[in-house]
């Protein structure tokens, strides 16, 4: 059993080594099992027991009668255990020394000290060697003359041993010059030690406050985070020390630590931009959220904008883009793709792109159908339901129809899907003396103004959100409500800043 402090200071001292077999290397004990379970005792309760809580393997009647009974039979170890089946030799011993001061073990004469072949052969060169006398000799390997003697004989006969040469003593000088050799290395060794542990805590610390990926060098970190990482550890270390493992001058860490205790002079930005941001219900970049601020008076860069973005940790959620890839029916004759994919107009209602896109919630799915103008991207007309049908176009292309003047005639673009293919679109569309165009097979990029209608829109208002819970009629609202907003409000640069209906309204294209 080992006292409560040789099993603390095994404990501790592995807690500055992390290593088993160093501890035992040093200390001597325990075995590694032992000392397993000691650490593990410690980091659960922060301390270790100090009285064994183990139940004695044998109570004072039992260890009275045994020690009794050797006592009174003849003072035999062997006997005893033999007639009362317990205890084993060490712990019969044990007793008899605690209890009865003594003890005659009845064992056969043989010598004590066992020494293997190579330890025998040690001791008859150290003799032969006569580098000290036999007597001392045979004192360090714990025997008598003879036995030296005897092994010598033994081992080497009657041959006759040239004395080894006498080693010259060395001069007091050279013991002094030996000796500061000798605490120089130490010294260095020390040095090399603590820078280590230096090096080692600077980086488990740089993990620890700059939150980096596994596999940080100190190399990759910027100015201002070693500043970070040198605050942390200015009550353990040198200035000097910290500065020279990061490689960093005096006059850069002044500078960054000026710059950490200094004002923040974007805090009032930084509030406008998560207000901006949050309105926008988090699908404003930096750009929108730049005009946003620019439009309230107040001059900052797009850099800045971006910049405070990212310390705050706001960003916009997107997916990647699926490939398309679909199987148009030939229902009708497909007609000319007369934009070509020139997608601008010098004026309102002059070219219009249409087409349906599916929103799948676990209610169910629900389509949209819009019409986009080329002008300035507004969504003209649109109709919303949960079957993608002829009424659903035709609906949507009656109320976009609807918003027209007389003189005003727009080709209206669309894919090669049947519903633009159906002779009740046909008639509609011949009834309103619009002109027909279409995409190539298969070819998303001939509408691709309407699919980036398409894409802001599910990236700004249906992806990376849970529709758990959302009724079919709830999310046609929200959707609703979301092309409102991107007519009504939506920023687009494009437009100098303005949403669609503001930038209308500016030219005076629009009554209010």
């Amino acid at each position: 059993m080992y006292s409560y402090e040789k099993r603390k200071a095994a404990v501790e001292l592995y807690l500055k080594y992390h290593s088993y077999a160093e501890v035992i290397r040093e200390l001597g004990y325990p075995q590694k099992g032992m000392l397993r379970l000691w650490v593990k005792e410690y980091n659960e309760k922060k301390d270790l027991h100090k009285k064994s809580t183990r139940k004695p393997k044998y109570n004072d009647e039992e260890i009275n009668k045994a020690v009794n009974y050797y006592l009174t039979h003849g003072k035999c170890v062997s006997r005893t255990i033999r007639e009362l089946g317990y205890p084993s030799r060490h712990y019969l011993e044990d007793w008899i020394e605690k209890k009865a001061g003594y003890h005659k073990a009845c064992r056969k004469s043989t010598s004590l000290v066992k020494l293997s072949e190579e330890e025998k052969m040690q001791a008859v060169t150290d003799l032969c060697a006569k580098v000290k006398p036999a007597d001392d000799v045979a004192k360090q390997y714990g025997v008598n003359r003879a036995s030296l003697y005897n092994w010598k004989h033994k081992l080497l006969g009657d041959k006759e041993i040239t004395p080894m040469k006498k080693k010259k003593p060395q001069s007091v000088e050279e013991l002094k010059n030996e000796i500061k050799d000798l605490n120089t290395e130490a010294e260095n060794l020390r040095k090399q030690v603590y820078r280590l542990q230096l090096e080692k805590d600077v980086l488990e610390k740089a993990a620890e406050v700059i939150k980096k990926d596994q596999g940080i060098t100190l190399n990759t970190l910027t100015n201002r985070e070693k500043a970070i990482v040198i605050d942390t550890l200015r009550d353990k270390y040198l200035l000097k020390e910290l500065l020279s493992v990061f490689h960093m001058a005096k006059s850069s860490y002044c500078y960054q630590e000026k710059a950490i205790n200094s004002p923040d002079k974007y805090e009032e930005i930084r509030e406008l931009v998560r207000q901006e941001f949050s309105a926008s219900n988090g699908v404003y970049g930096y750009r929108r959220i730049h005009i946003k601020i620019k439009a309230s008076a107040r001059a900052i860069s797009e850099k800045v904008i971006r910049r405070l973005m990212k310390e705050e940790q706001l960003v916009v959620k997107a997916i990647k883009k699926k490939k398309y890839s679909s199987y148009m029916g030939e229902i009708s004759p497909a007609v000319k793709n007369l934009l070509k994919r020139d997608f601008k107009a010098d004026k309102p209602n002059e070219k219009w792109l249409t087409d349906i896109t599916e929103f799948s919630i676990p209610a169910g799915k629900v389509y949209l159908s819009p019409i986009i103008d080329c002008f300035d991207g507004l969504p003209v007309a649109w109709t919303i339901g949960i079957h993608p049908d002829a009424d659903l176009v035709n609906t949507m292309l009656d109320n976009a129809i609807a918003t027209l003047k007389e003189d005003e005639n727009p080709i209206v673009h669309s894919d090669r899907g049947a519903h633009y293919r159906w002779p009740g679109w046909i008639e509609r569309m011949e009834n309103a003396k619009l002109t027909r165009s279409m995409s190539k097979k298969g070819c998303s990029p001939d509408n691709s103004a309407c699919e980036g209608f398409f894409g802001r829109l599910k990236n700004e208002m249906f992806y990376n959100r849970s529709w758990a819970g959302v009724g079919i009629d709830e999310f046609i609202e929200i959707l609703d409500r979301y092309i409102h907003w991107y007519a009504e409000e939506r920023v687009k640069e494009s437009l100098g800043g303005l949403s669609p209906i503001e930038y209308r309204k500016s030219v005076g294209l629009y009554a209010a």
